[in-house]
């Protein structure tokens, strides 16, 4: 139960500052710049400068659309599972897996083309390791998203002990229900 707690106190903070990022950051690839205050589009250009991220800069079509899955899909439901993990929903390991497995698409791709061996083929991250356009620098900054995507999906199909996320049906169950008529 404990580790449960702790697991949903990190993707809390993860999906507090995905909603935040999302709006106020990555919304810029998607929407025309008018739209954000100066201080914000100055914000950006320095990140893509400091940290060399030509995908922020360049924005080419395949970061754009995944920017686009990451504001209609994945943003809604982080807003949702800050919720659930507030309000110990039950349904929170659903947002969690729906989350997680969203994330990865965006970012990873499964391939089966070897028998021997599976691979898991990053897309953001090939381009950027195939092109040797990334700096270090950049590729700390990706790396983390997919350890997040993870833990989602595993938060997701993992059930907690204790019932962490049951808070409603540990009441169901301590009462009897009385007949009706």
């Amino acid at each position: 139960m404990g580790l449960c707690k702790l697991v949903d106190a990190l993707l809390f903070l993860y999906f507090l500052f995905i909603v935040i990022v999302s709006v106020l950051f990555d919304a810029q690839t998607s929407i025309p710049s008018h739209f954000f205050p100066e201080p914000l589009i100055e914000l950006k250009s320095w990140y893509a400068r400091e940290f060399g991220d030509y995908l922020v800069s360049e924005k080419p079509h395949f970061f754009v659309g995944l920017t686009n899955v990451e504001l209609i899909v994945q943003l809604p439901v982080a807003i949702a599972t800050l919720y659930g993990i507030l309000a110990r929903k039950s349904w929170v390991r659903t947002t969690c897996l729906i989350y997680g497995v969203s994330s990865l698409s965006t970012m990873g791709l499964a391939d089966f083309s070897s028998f021997r061996v599976f691979v898991i083929r990053i897309v953001i991250l090939t381009d950027m390791i195939k092109s040797k356009r990334a700096s270090e620098k950049m590729l700390m900054v990706y790396w983390p998203f997919l350890g997040v995507a993870v833990l989602a999906v595993l938060r997701g199909l993992v059930p907690c002990s204790g019932g962490s996320g049951s808070a409603g049906s540990a009441r169901r169950s301590a009462a009897p229900r009385k007949k009706r008529a």
